[in-house]
């Protein structure tokens, strides 16, 4: 009987590593913006932008989307460079007048799953 525990508590231990293991390794493949240009809620000057995102994962380019929205006109989707790195999106804005703008992301991370935020931003 005490063998009998000693293997039942062994497979639930595995069990729950297996388990524990296996969702850490989903969760971390959602791409989650690490690090960005402009950074959130920053003033930037001038009338161009050079546009840099860092995700956690890898991310598709060629399917993922760059949108700026700005102070006025309608919202403008930004040319996505061809990646420098597998976790990196670069793009480039220009004609920007003074005001609050945003950019909005939307990307397919290696996980096969699209994930989206905003950068809240003011051009001064």
């Amino acid at each position: 009987m005490a063998r009998f525990r000693s293997c039942s508590r062994w497979i639930f231990c595995l069990a729950t590593l297996v388990l524990v293991l296996g969702a850490a390794q989903v969760a971390s493949a959602h791409a989650i913006l690490v690090d960005s240009t402009p950074k959130a809620n920053s003033t930037v000057k001038g009338t161009e932008l050079v546009v840099d995102l860092r995700y956690n994962v890898r991310v598709d380019g060629t399917r993922s989307k760059l949108v700026l929205v700005g102070p006025s006109g309608p919202a403008t989707t930004l040319v996505i460079a061809k990646q420098s790195s597998p976790d990196h999106l670069q793009s480039h804005a220009t004609g920007l007048i003074p005001g609050t703008y945003k950019i909005q992301w939307y990307v397919l991370a290696s996980d096969g799953h699209m994930t989206h935020g905003e950068i809240p931003f003011t051009v001064s």
